[in-house]
C-alpha cells in the first residue's frame, strides 16, 4: 500500500514516515521544505520538493497514485493567522481542497486530514467532545474548519473516505521552535541555552498536550480505521503553563523563573480534548505521559 504523506519533512509528518517505514508501507513525501528538513527523513526516500498549492502537487498525484493521502502540510501559527490571515487561507483551506480534488481525480481511497482543537475556540466545558460546537477565535482556527468541511463535502459528493484527527497541543522531537512554535519546544530551547522564558497571561490557561509519536500511532491507525469520521487526540489532561513549568524544571533538574507578559489575541483559555472516540473506533491510547515525552524531547534538544 503507497502513502502520499505532505509535509512529510516536518515535525509530525516526519514521525508519521517512520512509523509508515517501520510497518512496511510504501512512503512517498511531498514538502515545500519551508519549515521541513530532509535530515528528518531517511536517505532512500521518495520526496517531492512542491508546494501543495502548485500544478506540480496535482501531477505528483496523478503520477504516484497513491492508496492513502495524509495530510500534514500545514500554516500552523495562530498569531501568523492573525498577522496574515490571506496565507493562512491560502495554504490551510485552499491546499487542503486543491488536494481533495486531486485525490478525487486520482481515486485515492482515504484522505486522513490533521485539524486541530483549535476549530472548538473557547469551550464553557472541558473535555471538550467532537460533537461541541465549532467556534474558532482565530484565522488558523477557521480555516481548519473550513477545510474538514470541504473533506466532508467531496466525501458526499464524490466518496472520498477520510479521517478527521482533531489534534491537542503536540509537542516532541524535531518541533520548530521558530517556525512551528510550540510552546514545550520554544520554552526548552530557551532554558537550555539559559535564556529566560515569556509566559503570555498568568500561566493558568491550559492545555493537553500529546506526544508527537503517540500522534503519529493515530494517523497510522486512521488507515484502516475511523472511516469518515472526525477524531480527538490528545490525552485528556488539563495542564497550566505553570505546570508544564514545573514538570520541566523537574525533569531538568533546574529552577525556572518565567516573565509574564500581556495575553495574546487569539489564545485559548482552556482545551482538553475527551478522546472516548479514539479509544472505541480509532482504537488509539497515548502511551506517553508527560513527564515521559518531556524526558525524550529535552534530551533531543540538548
Amino acid at each position: 500500500m503507497k502513502v502520499l504523506v505532505t509535509g512529510g519533512a516536518g515535525f509530525i509528518g516526519s514521525h508519521i514516515v517512520d512509523l509508515l517505514l517501520k510497518q512496511g508501507f510504501e512512503v512517498i513525501v511531498a514538502d515545500n521544505l519551508s519549515s521541513g528538513s530532509k535530515e528528518f527523513l531517511p536517505s532512500q526516500i521518495k520526496i517531492y520538493e512542491v508546494d501543495i498549492l502548485s500544478k506540480e502537487m496535482e501531477q505528483v498525484i496523478l503520477q504516484e497514485q497513491p492508496n492513502i493521502i495524509i495530510h500534514q502540510a500545514a500554516q500552523v501559527d495562530v498569531t501568523k493567522s492573525l498577522a496574515d490571515p490571506i496565507h493562512d487561507f491560502k495554504t490551510n483551506a485552499l491546499g487542503t481542497v486543491q488536494l481533495l480534488h486531486a485525490a478525487q481525480k486520482a481515486g485515492v481511497q482515504k484522505f486522513i486530514f490533521s485539524s486541530s482543537c483549535a476549530v472548538y475556540g473557547d469551550t464553557k466545558d472541558n473535555p471538550i467532545k467532537e460533537t461541541f460546537p465549532v467556534q474558532p477565535l482565530s484565522f488558523y482556527g477557521l480555516s481548519k474548519s473550513l477545510s474538514e468541511r470541504y473533506t466532508q463535502l467531496f466525501n458526499d459528493l464524490y466518496d472520498v473516505k477520510f479521517t478527521i484527527l482533531r489534534y491537542a497541543n503536540v509537542y516532541g522531537p524535531r518541533q520548530n521552535s521558530t517556525g512551528e512554535g510550540g510552546v514545550v519546544s520554544v520554552f526548552a530551547n530557551k532554558i537550555l541555552a539559559n535564556e529566560s522564558i515569556t509566559v503570555f497571561g498568568d500561566g493558568e490557561q491550559t492545555r493537553d498536550f500529546v506526544f508527537v509519536k503517540d500522534v503519529a500511532t493515530a494517523n497510522l491507525l486512521a488507515i484502516h480505521n475511523a472511516d469518515n469520521e472526525i477524531i480527538n487526540i490528545g490525552c485528556q489532561s488539563s495542564v497550566s503553563i505553570n505546570q508544564l513549568i514545573e514538570t520541566m524544571s523537574k525533569v531538568l533538574n533546574k529552577e525556572i523563573t518565567p516573565n509574564y507578559a500581556q495575553e495574546r489575541i487569539g489564545d485559548i483559555k482552556h482545551s482538553s480534548l475527551l478522546i472516548n472516540k479514539a479509544n472505541n473506533i480509532l482504537k488509539w491510547n497515548p502511551k506517553y505521559s508527560l513527564e515521559d515525552g518531556l524526558i525524550e524531547t529535552i534530551e533531543y534538544y540538548r
